[in-house]
C-alpha cells in the first residue's frame, strides 16, 4: 500500500534561471535547471510503518537575481515558492509551514542558518520535511 503526496513548485521570475530539484529520502524525483513555470511533483511513498525525508533544493541563484537599492533594500528578486501540499489528497500547508526546516546560506553573503519556511525559497539551500508512515497517523500527529 503506497500513501500520495503532491506539491507545486513555481518561479517568481520565468526567465530568471533557477534551478530547482526534489528528493524523497535518497532518490531524486525531479530536476531542473531553468524553472520556467509551475511544476505539480507527485509521488507515492510505502505508507509502512517508517521515516521518511522530502528535501527542495533551490540551485543556480546568483547575486545578480536580486537588485538593491542604494539603501540595501530589495526591489525585486527571483524566488521559488513552494506551495499546495497535499498528502493523501488532504491540504497539509499548514502542517507543511510548522514542520518544514529551511537550511541556506544567503547565497554566500552571510554564514548558513536554518530557519522556518514561509513559503518560499530566496536563497540556495535546502527545504527539508520529515514525516513518518502510516501517512493518516502522522496528520493525525501534527494536525
Amino acid at each position: 500500500m503506497t500513501a500520495s503526496v503532491a506539491f507545486d513548485i513555481l518561479p517568481s521570475d520565468p526567465a530568471c534561471p533557477l534551478g530547482v530539484e526534489v528528493w524523497i529520502d535518497r532518490q531524486q524525483i525531479f530536476n531542473s535547471d531553468h524553472l520556467s513555470a509551475t511544476e505539480t511533483v507527485q509521488f507515492d511513498v510505502e505508507d509502512d510503518d517508517s521515516e521518511h525525508e522530502l528535501r527542495v533544493v533551490l540551485k543556480n541563484k546568483l547575486p545578480a537575481h536580486t537588485k538593491i537599492d542604494a539603501e540595501g533594500n530589495i526591489e525585486q528578486d527571483a524566488v521559488i515558492m513552494v506551495g499546495r501540499f497535499e498528502f493523501e489528497d488532504i491540504d497539509v500547508n499548514q502542517v507543511v509551514q510548522e514542520q518544514a526546516v529551511y537550511h541556506h546560506d544567503f547565497n554566500g553573503s552571510a554564514p548558513a542558518v536554518q530557519d522556518r519556511f514561509y513559503g518560499s525559497m530566496g536563497c540556495n539551500g535546502t527545504l527539508s520535511l520529515k514525516f513518518s508512515t502510516p501517512v493518516y497517523i502522522w496528520l493525525l500527529e501534527n494536525m
